[in-house]
């Protein structure tokens, strides 16, 4: 039986199915209430896991998560990520790995979430105007002020994950992934190799999983949903997987988490193995 757990840096203890907080909406009034409610409900449910980003928002994702659920349970951990950045004079979203950037967005995330430290900070991209050996000493830096627990990459190949590793420990990688959409098959091999902890973005492919006559029969065969299944297969098909699933709604949040249990069978892990999206 496949572990519910894994050790994120070889020490920092989580449940594998885990929250995208990344499509709660911070506004209007109404549909903050709900969102807070959601957060605290992933929680309430056994979630140890809480993905979040600079990005979301510029930061009100990351107050939302605080105001649902500071102070935090001590087996909880919120990750964030940093390095995307609004240009002041276009307003536009662009990659920005500039130290600078780097340590304002770190110093802004610990505000938001009210905490002295980031257990496990994320690079939401390698900002290619920047070297690479500034943007991870940055974070070096951050974490040896203690600021910093754990250091991630997201959307990154095998040759950056490697250039990277030689510069400072990687914990973690952030890469789209999912049953259909596998391009990045040869970094999940790369984390496997190295006991890092790959979380799948879009771990269910959007409207895809439905509509494939595949996914349905093994849902109808175990009695669940094709998202279900879905996210039973990530759990399934390799240890270091830790998908984050994110919704609005607490049914489906429900149904979600309801993965973990699922138990699919070797023949019917074969069959989904074999789907794919035509490249």
């Amino acid at each position: 039986m496949a572990s519910t757990t894994f050790l994120i840096g070889g020490d920092l203890s989580v449940r594998r199915l885990g929250f995208g907080a990344m499509h709660l909406p911070a506004e209007p009034a109404s549909d903050r209430q709900a969102s807070l409610a959601v957060a605290r409900r992933a929680v309430e449910l056994g979630v140890t896991l809480i993905d979040t980003a600079h990005l979301y928002g510029g930061g009100a994702n990351e107050e939302l998560l605080a105001e649902a659920l500071h102070p935090y349970p001590d087996e909880l951990l919120i990750t964030t990520k940093i390095g995307v950045a609004r240009s002041a004079s276009s307003g536009e979203w662009g990659l920005d790995g500039r130290p600078a950037v780097l340590r304002a967005q770190v110093e802004q995330a610990l505000r938001r979430l009210r905490v002295e430290r980031i257990e496990l900070l994320q690079l939401h991209r390698i900002d290619p105007m920047t070297p690479l050996a500034d943007q991870l000493g940055t974070l070096q830096d951050l974490q040896t002020e203690g600021k910093l627990g754990r250091i991630g990459l997201s959307e990154v190949t095998v040759t950056e994950l490697d250039q990277a590793r030689q510069i400072i420990n990687i914990a973690s990688v952030q890469n789209r992934y999912n049953l259909l959409d596998r391009e990045h098959e040869p970094v999940l091999t790369a984390c496997e190799a190295a006991g890092i902890a790959f979380l799948p973005w879009r771990p269910v492919a959007a409207g895809a999983s439905g509509a494939q006559a595949e996914i349905a029969a093994v849902a109808a065969e175990i009695g669940a949903t094709p998202t279900q299944v879905a996210l039973a297969w990530l759990l399934g098909r390799s240890p270091v997987i830790l998908p984050i699933p994110g919704t609005t709604r607490i049914d489906h949040l429900e149904e979600n988490l309801a993965a973990a249990d699922l138990r699919l069978t070797p023949a019917q892990h074969e069959r989904l193995d074999r789907l794919r999206e035509p490249a």
